[in-house]
């Protein structure tokens, strides 16, 4: 409460001047153009990798739900199916990590 209680004798004090530009100077953030680079190409390959990755999990899903189908194993058909489900939510989500990531770095340019 004290606080608030200074905040409000401060802005109220006739001697107090608010600066031209505001209370908040301006800022502008950026990267620096030596670390912007090398961490694109780092966060790019991280996704593609993790994409393959999701996308060979998929298809090897795929195998085991046709192998468990055609031999009646029906465990490893379920385990096939939850393979496929698994591989698109991680494919998803690297895809969508990837995508903020890199729309902050963007922010962060000024873009």
């Amino acid at each position: 409460m004290s606080q608030l209680l200074h905040v409000m004798a401060t802005l109220t004090d006739p001697h107090f001047r608010v600066p031209a530009d505001g209370p908040v100077p301006a800022f502008t953030p950026s990267l620096p153009s030596n670390v912007s680079t090398p961490i694109q190409t780092i966060l790019a390959w991280t996704a593609g990798l993790g994409l393959a990755g999701a996308v060979l999990g998929g298809l090897i899903g795929w195998a085991l739900v046709a192998v468990g189908h055609n031999t009646e194993r029906a465990p490893l058909a379920a385990r096939g199916k939850q393979s496929i489900l698994w591989s698109l939510i991680g494919a998803g989500g690297i895809g969508l990590t990837a995508s903020l990531v890199m729309a902050f770095y963007g922010l962060a340019k000024g873009q």
